[in-house]
């Protein structure tokens, strides 16, 4: 059985969360997306089995996916997190042994997200409205490889998108579809919580 979520249970977009504004949190969701190696990263996971990885904080990263396959996941979340997630976004980071100024990736970042042709966010079977106002990005760049122990350095990154941070949900089963489709990307998502 599907668990009722609040009336409104997203955070509005302008609305901090822990000290953080949302563009900070799509910073850090990039450096936890970034973090892992291929194997491990809840961004090629498939299934759900490693929405777990990196998990710290009052916040919980749900992944976006790589490609435009449709992607089903089940996830069980710790009861009292508020839920941080791309509908679709896009990061720009140098390559080894080039020089990009943070300028130049903050403009390519936010021109690749201009003109999303839909973005999509059901609760529990509720459409939810008013997405457009949820374009995120950090204010300044950033070091993309900052959560990988040093391994390895991507600065100036930069990033762009449209996320939604949800309100802690009460405990029980709740399913999340989300995407959205820029030119030339498209993301579709379809998560089953368990909120426990």
């Amino acid at each position: 059985m599907v668990a009722h979520a609040q009336n409104n249970p997203v955070v509005a977009p302008h609305e901090s969360v822990a000290g953080h504004s949302q563009g900070e949190w799509s910073r850090l969701w990039w450096q936890w997306a970034a973090s892992f190696e291929a194997k491990d990263s809840p961004v090629a996971d498939r299934t759900g089995a490693l929405c777990a990885g990196g998990q710290r904080g009052p916040v919980w990263f749900l992944a976006g996916t790589f490609g435009t396959q449709r992607t089903v996941r089940t996830c069980t979340v710790p009861q009292g997190k508020h839920l941080f997630f791309p509908l679709i976004n896009y990061a720009v980071m140098p390559t080894p042994n080039e020089y990009t100024s943070c300028a130049a990736v903050r403009d390519t970042a936010a021109k690749m997200t201009d003109k999303p042709a839909a973005l999509v966010l059901d609760i529990n079977g509720q459409r939810i409205a008013g997405l457009q106002a949820h374009r995120q990005a950090p204010t300044k760049c950033f070091d993309m490889g900052a959560r990988t122990g040093g391994r390895v350095r991507m600065a100036p990154s930069a990033a762009n998108g449209y996320y939604v941070m949800l309100k802690p949900l009460p405990r029980g089963k709740h399913v999340l579809n989300f995407g959205g489709a820029l030119p030339g990307m498209l993301q579709a998502v379809t998560y089953t919580l368990q909120v426990e």
